[in-house]
């Protein structure tokens, strides 16, 4: 692996809290198991790759096709968008320490609002982001994908995630895996191990 690998960073549970478990039932006065009965079982995956418009999306929300409010959907998601705890201090850490860092997230055109309530682009450029690329983890081209538009190896790319089985695919095309846990300390811990610069906080 190179001197300074590149950082390819899952964004939701990963650098920010998911919404859909509470802020998107509460949103719409039911809870997640009801939720998860009542919408359409496609829509959310199709509209992440690009296959809807936030119109055609928002359509078919519910499997019976009943109206949503889109905008106030939205300002719900907008209140909700938050950094997981204590990872921005990792994001700078990494950025003082000149480490090049990107999204690779299977999110839908939404994720702009993210950017609009957070600034990750502070941090990391959106250039993988599955509505755009039309390319979703764990399929193995998202991280394809992304080495060939860096111009780098897979061999010197970092993959952090939730989920494992999204670490996976990407350590079976050639990748550095992190599977993100719920203490900050030990992924920067992980990252120092892969001999990620400024991944452990700076001495006092």
């Amino acid at each position: 692996m190179v001197a300074t690998p590149v950082i390819l960073w899952d964004v939701m549970s990963t650098l920010v809290e998911e919404p859909f478990y509470a802020a998107m039932p509460a949103f719409f006065g039911m809870d997640l198991p009801t939720l998860l009965q009542e919408k359409h079982p496609t829509a959310w995956i199709d509209f992440e790759a690009g296959r809807l418009d936030e119109a055609a999306y928002l359509a078919c929300f519910f499997k019976d096709g009943r109206a949503v409010d889109g905008e106030g959907l939205k300002a719900a998601l907008r209140a909700a968008y938050a950094w997981m705890p204590g990872v921005e201090a990792v994001l700078a850490d990494l950025k003082a320490a000149a480490v090049p860092m990107y999204a690779l997230s299977n999110y839908a055109p939404w994720y702009r609002i993210i950017e609009d309530e957070l600034a990750l682009s502070r941090y990391l450029g959106w250039d993988f982001v599955s509505c755009e690329t039309g390319h979703r983890k764990p399929d193995p081209e998202a991280y394809l994908h992304a080495a060939r538009s860096l111009g780098v190896p897979t061999c010197d790319c970092v993959f952090v995630d939730d989920r494992e089985e999204n670490v996976v695919a990407a350590e079976a095309v050639g990748m550095q895996g992190i599977l993100r846990g719920p203490d900050v300390e030990g992924l920067r811990v992980a990252l120092a191990r892969l001999g990620v610069p400024g991944a452990m906080c700076p001495k006092e």
